[in-house]
């Protein structure tokens, strides 16, 4: 049961980030998922960057 509860969060917050910040956060929020998944510090470092300066600029 709380993995169902994790994963509505998780899609929420995607359909969040899409709505808010477009196609961009979108892409962000896949990279820094896969990266995290696979334990790539490259490619999560590189979404959490796009997401970061994409949250700097909508405040």
């Amino acid at each position: 049961m709380p993995l169902i509860a994790i994963a509505a969060l998780a899609i929420g917050f995607e359909q969040l980030v899409q709505w808010k910040y477009g196609p961009m956060g979108l892409i962000a929020f896949a990279v820094l998922t896969i990266g995290l998944k696979a334990k790539n510090t490259t490619l999560s470092g590189i979404g959490a960057v796009i997401l970061v300066v994409l949250l700097a600029q909508s405040g």
